[in-house]
């Protein structure tokens, strides 16, 4: 099953410009957003570290321990995203068990590639 999949039907899709910052590293986060159409990277310090397609997660740290961004998010290609705010995934976490395996599953990937980087 794709986590797009798992959201509501009536989440909205939010377009996104080729070259858009998502967001910025050291910003707030209250929200992350699900890729549904389209590539972004993610960049620490300038780097590119991933490229987030479709499918995908961005943003999703922030919401998990309330900390600044911890990269900054640049769409790659014309994206459709779908924004999840605290509310929501808070309510997808709770209601949809997959959801927070998905989402585990995503962090520890992107943990496990650093730890290889590094």
């Amino acid at each position: 099953m794709q986590l797009i999949d798992l959201l509501p039907s009536d989440v909205p899709l939010v377009p996104t410009a080729a070259g858009k910052v998502i967001f910025a590293q050291g910003d707030a986060g209250d929200v992350m957003y699900v890729v549904v159409e389209g590539q972004a990277q993610i960049m620490i310090d300038g780097k590119v570290v991933e490229t987030v397609r479709t499918g995908g997660i961005l943003g999703e740290m922030a919401l998990i321990d309330a900390g600044p961004r911890s990269a900054t998010a640049i769409a790659k290609t014309q994206c459709l995203l779908v924004p999840i705010d605290q509310q929501r995934f808070a309510h997808l976490v709770q209601q949809r068990p997959e959801f927070a395996l998905h989402l585990m599953r995503v962090l520890a990937n992107r943990l496990r590639r650093m730890d290889a980087e590094h």
